[in-house]
């Protein structure tokens, strides 16, 4: 499945910047940075499972924000690109 990560970390404090940076790795660890905030993972039950408890461990619920999405399929038909940033292809060969 392919999930949207979204988040919105407080970063008027060093805590804050800290989380912000630790969410990133999070998301990095799982999948593709689309923009600043906004992950792209694809995940099976049990590894999505593990991100949502990865990132529910380092967000502050009281000063962050934390959103989950899941893309249904057809993807093609769901999602539309414009512009210079082109998603990675996972299902196809990474390596040419």
């Amino acid at each position: 499945m392919l999930i949207l990560v979204t988040y919105d970390v407080s970063t008027e404090t060093r805590e804050g910047r800290r989380r912000l940076r630790r969410v990133a790795k999070v998301c990095q660890n799982y999948g593709q940075r689309v923009q600043k905030s906004v992950f792209e993972c694809k995940v099976d039950a049990a590894t999505y499972e593990l991100l949502e408890e990865s990132l529910l461990a380092e967000i502050d619920e009281t000063e962050d924000n934390l959103r989950l999405y899941r893309l249904t399929e057809p993807l093609k038909k769901n999602i539309k690109e414009f512009g210079t940033f082109k998603a990675t292809d996972f299902d196809a060969p990474l390596i040419v």
